[in-house]
């Protein structure tokens, strides 16, 4: 991990706490947090703590760990927002926004428009993040 990327990467810095974020999961291995332009309200990226930037970069003994946590997160959504199932997606460099590995979790339901690959964004309205964040917080105790 190439210690300049890491001091100027924005995951890195809600990992380090340095960044605010609507956190819902948050332990040894990784952190998940609400997308601030979420594709549906409860959109969640999952991340390593430690700074790897792909896919291809994540050590095999991390693979397991984190998947993990992305599977328990998959499951808070569906559970803790009624959504019908979800979508898991992970980029590597090509439309990869921010370069520290980060796996999408978004909420579907059926009709929700979504076609493809083509991601509408959003804004969360006031208050709807942090309502959203503490349901899914108790989806995954």
């Amino acid at each position: 991990m190439p210690a300049k990327r890491a001091q100027t990467c924005p995951f890195c810095a809600i990992v380090a706490g340095a960044e605010p974020a609507h956190v819902v999961l948050d332990d040894d291995v990784a952190i998940a947090f609400l997308d601030q332009r979420p594709v549906f309200p409860g959109h969640v990226l999952v991340i390593p703590r430690d700074h790897f930037e792909t896919l291809l970069d994540l050590p095999v003994d991390l693979l397991g760990p984190l998947f993990e946590r992305v599977q328990r997160v998959a499951a808070a959504v569906e559970q803790g927002l009624g959504a019908d199932g979800s979508f898991v997606a992970t980029n590597n460099r090509v439309s990869q926004s921010v370069a520290h590995l980060h796996v999408h979790v978004v909420p579907r339901h059926r009709g929700d428009g979504l076609r493809g690959f083509f991601w509408p964004r959003r804004k969360y309205q006031p208050g709807e993040a942090e309502d959203i964040a503490a349901r899914l917080r108790e989806a995954l105790r």
